[in-house]
């Protein structure tokens, strides 16, 4: 079942969730230089020098024990993004912790992520591991005027992403909206009883103005594409 909402940008802003124990084996990557300072999916500006990573599934905030498997160092990491886009990798690291890794000159290597932040206290452990030590933990309140209402599609659009929880999805939206000038839709899809929120931007009416669009998001939204409604 699929049901497609127009979202005109009221939600405080929401507490990240933090995945239960999970174990996954596999290859990872990580940022290119020309996603630094770019919006995360979860409405973070990427930095180089925090510890931070894109999974496909996990919540935002799912703190993870990363291994390099090919000379056994470690690092713990936040999930706060999206990815990775390419076929057979599991997780994109940032590259403060590809070094800590020892894996910048190879570019990829295989590793084995584990999830340790489960309880309270684990997460305020981490909650700074990738802040500066001057800034402050508390985050302001914002507030948004939210109007939904489920909409009819036609023409095309460009897909940045397909979400399962909707932590920071507003702050998101609203986001892409100011940056892009267009409006974005929220597809409801139900899949074996799980909901999942993608994020599509823009109503054009032909494929070449789809195109065009697409263009722009995938600078910072890499794996984006365009869809027929």
């Amino acid at each position: 079942m699929r049901t497609i909402f127009s979202v005109m940008l009221c939600l405080c802003t929401i507490a990240s969730g933090y995945g239960q124990s999970f174990k996954q084996t596999g290859i990872a990557s990580f940022y290119a230089n020309k996603f630094e300072g770019r919006m995360t999916a979860n409405g973070e500006k990427y930095k180089h020098s925090k510890l931070t990573a894109a999974h496909k599934t996990l919540p935002f905030g799912t703190i993870l024990q990363v291994k390099n498997l090919k000379n056994g160092k470690e690092v713990t990491v936040r999930v706060n993004d999206r990815g990775p886009f390419v076929e057979g990798r599991i997780i994109d690291l940032s590259k403060s912790a590809a070094k800590k890794l020892g894996f910048i000159n190879k570019g990829i290597t295989e590793v084995e992520i584990v999830s340790i932040a489960n309880s309270d206290e684990l997460r305020k452990t981490y909650s700074s591991l990738d802040r500066p030590a001057n800034e402050s933990r508390e985050l302001p309140d914002k507030y948004y005027s939210l109007s939904v209402k489920e909409q009819k599609m036609s023409g095309y659009g460009v897909q940045i992403g397909s979400y399962r929880e909707m932590v920071n999805l507003v702050q998101l939206v609203d986001e892409l909206q100011k940056t892009y000038k267009n409006q974005v839709f929220i597809q409801v899809s139900v899949i074996q009883d799980v909901k999942y929120y993608k994020i599509i931007v823009g109503q054009l009416k032909n494929r070449q103005k789809a195109d065009i669009l697409h263009d722009k998001l995938n600078q910072n939204y890499p794996g984006s594409f365009v869809i027929k409604f």
